[in-house]
């Protein structure tokens, strides 16, 4: 079972000539004339463990529940959630524009105020170490 038509009665695969059998290479397609639009910044696998960790952590001390991702053109967001249906408590955004200024990284909260911003994730990612929990007495 294939996913083309079937042939009228004697005619033979070969002789059909298919236009749909032509492979192009991804560096070909890139680099096309026609084909000039930028890639979506995206989150490495290593900023994913460093991020995933730190969600995890979270999501064991009960404080987070819910994640996205956004990988849009200018920069790549992780938004977490205390419930789905709300803003985001925090966003983790790359920002590679401002990698030669402040740095590419930042923790955002829900007001948008920039927590940290710096060139290295994991100094960045410490701005959760240090989060203050209110405590009912």
């Amino acid at each position: 079972m294939t996913d083309q038509p079937d042939l009228p009665r004697g005619e033979a695969r070969s002789e059909r000539q298919q236009t749909s059998n032509v492979v192009v290479h991804l560096q070909d397609y890139r680099s096309s004339s026609g084909n000039q639009e930028q890639l979506p910044v995206t989150f490495h696998r290593r900023e994913l463990d460093l991020i995933l960790r730190v969600y995890g952590r979270m999501v064991g001390e009960g404080e987070w529940r819910d994640y996205a991702m956004d990988h849009l053109r200018e920069k790549a967001v992780f938004s977490v959630f205390k419930r789905s249906g709300e803003m985001p408590l925090f966003r983790i955004e790359k920002n590679p524009k401002l990698a030669a200024k402040q740095g590419a990284y930042s923790v955002i909260n829900t007001h948008g105020t920039i927590l940290k911003r710096g060139h290295d994730l994991q100094q960045v990612l410490k701005v959760f170490d240090k989060m203050l929990k209110l405590i009912d007495t």
